[in-house]
């Protein structure tokens, strides 16, 4: 039997304002709020609202054989507490009737699974954390940010404890293979990889009201059938793309939502059902290993890191920011710590980007870079009154392993305690 699994990404980051060279020292709040909540409340009512409504309508008509997942950076959780509460209630409903995963990802959809293992160990628990706390469940399979995936990558993940990990379909590490399976790692034979099918999955986000696409229009009967035809060995297609998609980048007029609501008809009339990732994983054994020696993504013709690190200016950028990681996860400074969240998502960076700034509010790439260094010369301000960088890494070193100690011995104090909290009950 065939399956269908659909997974939506939500994310946006903490919008920055117009910051000037002279605001360095002088102003370190760095956000454009009314940017910030425009922006939110547009992808409320055009996309999330609706598009909730509708995959709750489809649950509700397919007795809750329709499901799908969810992953959420904690950037926009907080975004969407602060301007719009209505779409985390949303969710939750979404999330009772019990056909809804949520995925683990970073909290601030950063790019530190490359460039601090330790920064992206953290993150992860506290995106996990922070989903568990608004809807109850805690994730069990991971997506990275942009799909980010690398062996080495996938081997920090698996110690973490995941046994599952969404990447995207890439042609020079799939080879001839078909993303239509289910693989595994090349080392780690128990963590199973998930591949996205970029066509299909383009094929609804970027191509649903193209009138120009050869395949126009695209109808919940065609898509179907291509499913249907595929070789009947081909256990599970992974149809995955950004939520705005829904009602933002295809407008309801395009009848992106009638589509949606006709797929579960369509599909269990073929014998094609629905999973989610934790279900796929459950189910489907991996047929093959896969191995990408080097970071691959969901995003760009070379379906590398590039667009992200490709040129001079975002080396600079990302190498200063996190060039002092392990003095900001000293500092006990909360408005200092969030700062280094929202300043580390992926979407700074891509504004910088000579190849494809997508979602850019500047004028150029050189403009995005400016702006960032000069918000980013003022945090780094910050954190030196914090841990001054007369402090060299030796002696940092050993400040973390002094801090380390000394959280061992209370914790071991702590259980010490219980124990004999526990013994004295018995006793009485």
């Amino acid at each position: 039997m065939k399956n269908l699994c659909f997974y939506f990404e939500i994310h946006q980051p903490m919008r920055l304002k117009r910051y000037r060279f002279f605001d360095i020292e002088q102003d370190h709040y760095y956000y454009d709020d009314f940017q910030n909540e425009e922006r939110i409340r547009l992808l409320a009512e055009q996309s999330f609202l609706p598009a909730n409504r509708t995959l709750l309508e489809i649950i509700q008509n397919s007795n809750g054989k329709f499901r799908c997942a969810f992953s959420f950076s904690g950037v926009v959780l907080e975004q969407l507490e602060q301007y719009a509460p209505e779409v985390i209630d949303s969710f939750d409903e979404l999330s009772k009737t019990g056909c809804v995963e949520f995925l683990a990802e970073t909290y601030a959809h950063s790019l530190s699974s490359v460039y601090d293992l330790h920064e992206f160990e953290q993150q992860v628990a506290l995106q996990t954390e922070k989903i568990t706390s608004l809807f109850g469940k805690k994730p069990t399979v991971f997506r990275n940010s942009e799909l980010i995936y690398s062996d080495e990558i996938g081997e920090k993940i698996y110690n973490m404890g995941y046994k599952t990990i969404l990447i995207d379909e890439v042609s020079h590490v799939l080879g001839w293979k078909s993303p239509n399976f289910v693989y595994s790692h090349p080392t780690l034979p128990k963590l199973k990889l998930l591949v996205r099918n970029f066509k299909l999955s383009d094929d609804i986000a970027f191509h649903f009201s193209d009138h120009s696409w050869s395949d126009f229009p695209l109808t919940a009967d065609k898509f179907i059938s291509w499913i249907k035809n595929m070789p009947e060995d081909q256990p599970v297609v992974n149809i995955w793309l950004g939520y705005e998609a829904l009602g933002l980048f295809q407008r309801p007029e395009s009848g992106i939502f009638e589509f949606l609501k006709a797929i579960p008809f369509f599909a269990l009339q073929n014998n094609i059902g629905f999973l989610t990732p934790s279900e796929i994983a459950k189910k489907i054994e991996a047929v093959d290993m896969l191995s990408s020696p080097e970071p691959i993504s969901w995003s760009g013709i070379e379906k590398d890191i590039s667009l992200w690190n490709g040129n001079d200016l975002q080396q600079e950028a990302l190498n200063k920011l996190y060039a002092v990681g392990e003095r900001v996860r000293l500092c006990s400074d909360r408005p200092l710590r969030h700062d280094w969240l929202m300043l580390q998502s992926s979407d700074h960076f891509r504004y910088m980007s000579h190849k494809d700034a997508f979602g850019t509010y500047y004028e150029s790439p050189y403009d995005a870079f400016m702006n960032y260094m000069n918000i980013l010369a003022d945090f780094l301000l910050r954190v030196d009154e914090q841990y001054p960088t007369t402090i060299d890494n030796e002696e940092l070193n050993a400040l973390l392993n002094t801090i380390y100690e000394l959280e061992k011995e209370v914790e071991s104090l702590e259980n010490e305690l219980k124990k004999l909290r526990s013994r004295k009950k018995t006793e009485s």
